[in-house]
């Protein structure tokens, strides 16, 4: 059986999967579709969540920037997953207990205001929106290497996907399908994890296998990778080589939109009690560690066999991989089908018959390439977001570990987006026509508008997907930044603070999202139209602080402004300042206190 029909077979099954559960878990009501009736118990909440949260960004893309930059990459990891720490232990049972289905419900009733529901919902898309579009890249990478179809093409197949599980399923549909998305995708980064650490160190453990030796020359691992890189001209792979002040306020951003991103909020709203909120966040923190843990090993393993296969014969003195083992050794096979997706690239600039990989931008290296007559790094293309799903192919590992690695990157990529495109829907359903336009909307009216709004969510971002503005876990670090910098003060001062009020709760949120944006756009270089092929940034305008940076900046003049502007203004009313108090009480936590 060819490599195209076991791909058809793992994806066409686990899309079948997905589709049935949709239909067997159908919702009937607007608390269905919002909050899954509040009936979701805690673990299958937490392994539900962990699908919602492992994105294409963590499947995906996620170890192939760790692949190239290595330790300063890290932040990635520690960004998203104490993000999750904040958000267990300041935010989901206090959310839980207050009783709404949605984050823009609790800021319009906190601070008593319709306009502060409707920034809100701004804020929400804005930040979802932005997410989405990472989504919707990986669906693209992913069909169109394993389904052989173009980019566009992919992107249709995964929407329309999408629309048949998360339309009419809502949120009950959507939790029970992404429980086994959960399991599809763990497996398909874990399994092929494994078979390469038993490749390169003997350990079947992933995590260990990174800090044991290497097999085939007994070095330790990481010695070894830091010698080949350092040999390529690059910097060594467990050295910090970055700005120290831009990586803390990198983390700090990655942590505090973690705990801000609506889509994952609302899964704290399906369980029946506010204790089940709290051992939610517990069970989504074990199930996401079995693939963090995992991620720094297939980052390292994979950059080792990439360069090793690029100098076959010993490092730059051996000789670089020939035009010819690419055409005529099995080996190679990987690298002239991820070519004709576009994502990767070589040309043989001195034709020389050879193809050399090194970093051209070298100083020492410079003079090597002169004498030897290279003409610069002839891997023209690489692609950070193809590593993983290539990653088996690399290390030629079976034909159906290939196929179960494409059906776990289309599971990350979906589940994330079905759960964003939710949390869009029952913001404009709820909080915008609902709340705003139309209180008296009949709940079919509402549960049918929220269905449309899905609808149109889906085909925005579709389009927005086809033009990203950077690899896909970059444009979902934007997207935390912009909802570390406009949701995430907002609920904390709506739980923690009596004194910000109203106005202040809405000026903070739109100066956080303005300051943020406008940030953005001018570091990126996009003005008013933004350039979408280039991913890189401009130079930093403040001080060395990056565009996915400036989440954590954000916040703190989201904070400022709106304690500044709460005391110019009236004070928050007595009964509003007894709502937040109450929600806070410790015995609160208890069955009987809950909403």
């Amino acid at each position: 059986m060819d490599q195209f029909t076991i791909n058809l077979l793992f994806v066409g099954a686990s899309f079948a999967l997905y589709i049935g559960i949709a239909i067997w878990a159908r919702a009937g009501s607007t608390s269905e579709f919002y909050a899954a009736g509040r009936g979701v118990h805690p673990v299958t909440n937490g392994m539900a969540t962990a699908a919602d949260w492992m994105s294409a960004a963590s499947f995906i893309s996620m170890a192939g920037l760790i692949a190239f930059t290595g330790y300063d990459n890290s932040t990635y990891l520690m960004g998203w997953t104490g993000g999750y720490v904040l958000l267990a232990l300041l935010l989901a049972p206090y959310l839980r207990k207050f009783g709404k289905y949605t984050v823009s419900e609790f800021i319009g009733d906190r601070f008593y205001s319709q306009t502060a529901r409707i920034v809100a919902v701004v804020c929400l898309i804005v930040a979802s929106v932005t997410y989405v579009i990472g989504q919707m890249t990986g669906v693209g990478v992913a069909f169109g290497r394993f389904l052989e179809v173009d980019n566009t093409t992919g992107l249709l197949i995964g929407a329309a996907v999408v629309f048949a599980y998360a339309v009419f399923g809502g949120m009950k549909g959507v939790t029970y399908t992404q429980v086994a998305q959960y399991v599809v995708l763990i497996m398909a980064y874990t399994i092929p994890a494994i078979f390469i650490s038993l490749q390169l160190t003997g350990n079947p453990i992933p995590a260990l296998g990174l800090f044991g030796d290497h097999a085939a020359s007994g070095e330790p691992l990481l010695a070894k990778l830091d010698a080949i890189v350092k040999e390529l001209g690059f910097n060594e792979y467990t050295a910090h080589h970055g700005d120290t002040f831009n990586m803390l306020l990198f983390t700090l951003s990655l942590m505090i939109g973690t705990a801000g991103l609506p889509h994952v909020i609302m899964r704290f709203f399906t369980v029946p009690k506010v204790s089940d909120a709290r051992w939610s966040a517990g069970w989504a923190l074990v199930f996401i560690a079995l693939l963090y843990l995992t991620a720094p090993a297939v980052g390292a393993m994979a950059r080792l066999n990439i360069s090793e296969m690029m100098w076959p014969n010993g490092g730059i003195e051996g000789g670089a991989v020939t035009l010819e083992q690419i055409e005529n050794d099995e080996r190679y096979d990987w690298m002239d089908t991820w070519q004709k997706t576009g994502l990767l690239g070589w040309e043989d600039k001195n034709g020389d018959g050879a193809i050399q990989y090194y970093n051209d931008g070298n100083a020492e290296l410079q003079a090597m390439a002169a004498e030897k007559g290279w003409a610069g790094n002839e891997l023209t293309n690489f692609n950070r977001d193809i590593l993983v799903l290539a990653n088996p192919e690399i290390a030629n590992l079976p034909g159906w570990v290939i196929g179960l690695v494409a059906a776990g990157g289309l599971a990350a990529a979906l589940s994330t987006a079905a759960g964003l495109l939710l949390a869009i829907s029952s913001a404009v359903s709820h909080d915008l026509i609902k709340g705003a336009i139309n209180p008296q909307i009949s709940e079919k009216g509402e549960l049918l508008s929220a269905r449309i709004a899905m609808a149109v969510a889906i085909v925005v971002a579709t389009y927005l997907g086809l033009n990203p503005p950077g690899f896909a876990a970059q444009t979902v670090a934007l997207a935390f930044g912009l909802a570390a910098a406009s949701i995430f003060p907002a609920l904390m001062m709506g739980i923690f603070s009596t004194k910000v009020n109203n106005s202040g709760a809405v000026a903070g949120m739109l100066a956080g999202l303005v300051v943020t944006l406008v940030y953005i756009f001018l570091h990126k270089g996009w003005f008013f139209i933004p350039d979408t092929n280039s991913f890189s940034d401009a130079d930093p305008l403040l001080g060395t602080i990056k565009s996915t940076s400036f989440g954590a900046v954000g916040a703190a003049v989201n904070f400022a402004v709106a304690y500044v502007v709460s005391g110019m203004t009236k004070p928050t009313p007595v009964h509003i300042q007894e709502l937040v108090e109450s929600v806070r009480v410790p015995r609160g936590a208890g069955a009987a206190q809950d909403h």
